[in-house]
């Protein structure tokens, strides 16, 4: 067991883990950051996607004990009236909404990257997540029309 520390959407963490315990389930049981979820458990369909200091990690693969000191970004610690959610929510981009907030910090990386993609640069970006409902082009225009909005802003 070993004691670290995590800044999990702006409130700071000290935490015992084992050498072996994945980041996903100490977010999930010992922190209570819920919508990061496991799909696959082998990093291939993104439900589980944080972002560590802006960056996208696949929290399924990652042993917490390597994040010690880190600060993360759930989709719980957005803000209601974030922009991303926002067009998410008005483009109809989810239907079950299971795998949406994976996407939606994926979004969320990619328009730090490049925030005005073009529809091939989205759905290059989000390849790797899985949508089971199938809703990609609404997931595709979310992002699309969140772009547009900071454009604006």
């Amino acid at each position: 067991m070993k004691l670290i520390q995590l800044t999990v959407n702006g409130r700071r963490y000290d935490l015992p883990v084992d050498d072996d315990e994945l980041l996903l389930d100490v977010l999930r049981d010992k922190i209570g950051a819920y919508s990061v979820r496991e799909g696959c458990g082998v990093g291939a369909c993104g439900a589980c996607t944080v972002l560590v200091g802006g960056i996208s990690v696949s929290s399924c693969l990652a042993r917490a004990v390597r994040y010690d000191g880190a600060e993360l970004t759930t989709a719980d610690g957005l803000p209601e009236d974030d922009a991303v959610v926002t067009a998410f929510v008005e483009s109809r981009a989810m239907q079950c909404g299971y795998c949406i907030p994976g996407f939606v910090l994926m979004a969320h990386e990619l328009l730090a990257e490049n925030p005005q993609p073009d529809r091939e640069q989205i759905v290059a970006h989000l390849e790797g997540n899985i949508c089971r409902c199938g809703t990609y082009q609404e997931i595709c225009r979310a992002v699309e029309v969140a772009a547009e909005r900071r454009e604006r802003a």
